[in-house]
């Protein structure tokens, strides 16, 4: 595997999320079958494991689900905090899995 360098961005990004609060009243909130709390946390570990050394095909996988329920829960999230949270959890994991897109050449 290719050693990772991981830009500034994405340890910022992360560091934010890890010290901002989860968006109040919305813990055991489910959106179109998304558990938000869940979503979080798998997508967080996810970054977590990124920075600690990458993904395996697994978790790659995951990643993409994770990425798939975000873009499918961001339109319908009313609250400002609650959507600018997991927005930044959004651009984590596109930032990570990008990385992980095969180049063209």
């Amino acid at each position: 595997m290719r050693e990772r360098h991981h830009d500034d961005r994405l340890l910022r990004l992360h560091k934010e999320h890890r010290d901002a609060p989860y968006p109040a009243g919305f813990r055991g909130v489910d959106i179109e079958g998304v558990e938000l709390i869940l979503l979080d946390a798998d997508a967080d570990a996810l970054v977590q494991r990124e920075l600690e050394g990458g993904l395996d095909h697994e978790g790659i996988a995951v990643l993409w689900a994770c990425i798939a329920d975000l873009e499918k829960i961001l339109p319908l999230i009313g609250d400002n905090y609650c959507a600018s949270y997991y927005a930044r959890l959004r651009t984590m994991a596109g930032i990570v899995a990008a990385r992980y897109i095969p180049s063209a050449f």
